[in-house]
């Protein structure tokens, strides 16, 4: 089984490189990802869960509408993506419900950082896709984490995929930077030791950020826009060959919350 998630979110990745993008900009490059995952998602028939932002959301309600049209589910990634308080929690869920017309049940913290899971709790979530279980210089370890789903607070986690042993993070930068045989090969191996994979991209990725005003490091930029898109369609196709299934991370949750009450 393999869970695809995107991280829908107004695009102020430059900011974290000391460059400025207007907002207008940043949902501009959001929206155009956006609507390329969703053509790939078509195309290949598959479901997945998309983690927006409330403010994204609130201001692209057409395309959280269309998210819902085509069978896809929506989960938080907060209010704001450079901005977090812990009442967030509860008002992004709110309003993402209120937008989509659809119960909220998961959680994913921007950048993958830490979040009180007793505030999750609290807020209502089912499940949290928040932790990455690797070491990234800069940016967090988390050596000490589980690999797979586990429960805290009664929430299940629900980290990202990481290979056996080395836990080498089956993330987008690797489908960026990596061989594609060798990101097929990571992800049979973890799919054979796990059962499924959790995987996470974000819509920007899908538009070509290596040229224009942006300026991005290139292992950020590489393999942009057009190659991405070929590169997640090749990977889909490569996992649908092998016999592997699609399902939203909501429905991943809530079946294995069923099975171990």
């Amino acid at each position: 089984m393999i869970l695809l998630g995107f991280d829908i979110e107004e695009f102020d990745l430059p900011f974290e490189h000391n460059q400025s993008i207007d907002f207008p900009e940043q949902l501009n490059v959001s929206t155009k990802g956006t609507l390329a995952i969703l053509a790939i998602l078509r195309n290949t028939r598959i479901k997945a869960t998309f983690f927006c932002t409330a403010q994204y959301a609130v201001n692209k309600p057409d395309i959280i509408k269309q998210i819902i049209d085509d069978g896809h589910e929506i989960a938080s990634h907060g209010y704001f993506h450079s901005d977090f308080e812990i009442e967030h929690l509860l008002s992004s869920k709110l309003k993402l419900e209120q937008l989509s017309g659809t119960k909220v049940t998961g959680y994913r913290m921007a950048r993958m950082m830490p979040v009180d899971e007793a505030e999750i709790k609290k807020a209502g979530y089912l499940y949290n896709s928040s932790i990455n279980p690797t070491w990234i210089p800069g940016r967090y370890n988390n050596f000490n984490k589980p690999r797979t789903w586990f429960f805290d607070h009664d929430v299940l986690q629900i980290p990202a995929s990481v290979s056996p042993l080395v836990r080498f993070p089956l993330f987008w930068l690797s489908f960026h930077n990596l061989p594609m045989g060798m990101v097929k090969w990571m992800a049979a191996t973890a799919h054979r030791k796990d059962g499924y994979l959790n995987l996470y991209f974000h819509p920007w990725e899908f538009v070509d950020i290596s040229k224009g005003i942006y300026r991005l490091p290139s292992h950020i930029s590489r393999n942009s826009g057009e190659a991405f898109i070929k590169r997640i369609e090749n990977f889909i196709n490569w996992a649908k060959a092998k016999g592997y299934g699609f399902m939203r991370t909501g429905d991943f949750a809530e079946g294995i919350i069923k099975n171990n009450k």
